[in-house]
């Protein structure tokens, strides 16, 4: 079992930047892969970054070149920075640990991005 909860979110102006973590309690957070999601108001959740057990990571096309995940394992803590945040990105933000068998999700943390 693995719990996750999110800090980070807050009101941003556009072009801002926020560093969003997800702390992870329960055992093994090394074995899983750890993912941010979003999801904005009648949209569909989407997958923004993900990082693998052995630090690789992937971004969608979107945020690439303004938004880093990484991960410490001896805080089982991931990170999102988010710089030049837009407006179209305000969304709920979600943490995600999957391990291939098990997966889940944090309750999220709001970011808006607004001037």
């Amino acid at each position: 079992q693995v719990q996750l909860v999110e800090s980070g979110g807050g009101l941003v102006q556009p072009g801002g930047s926020l560093r969003l973590s997800c702390a992870a309690s329960g055992s093994a957070f090394r074995s899983y892969a750890m993912g941010w999601y979003r999801q904005a108001p009648e949209k569909q959740r989407e997958l923004v970054a993900v990082i693998s057990t052995g630090g690789r990571t992937n971004y969608v096309d979107s945020v690439k070149g303004r938004f880093t995940i990484s991960r410490d394992n001896a805080k089982n803590t991931v990170y999102l920075q988010m710089n030049g945040l837009l407006p179209e990105e305000t969304a709920g933000y979600f943490c995600n640990a999957n391990s291939g068998k098990y997966d889940y999700w944090g309750q999220g943390t709001q970011v808006t991005v607004s001037s």
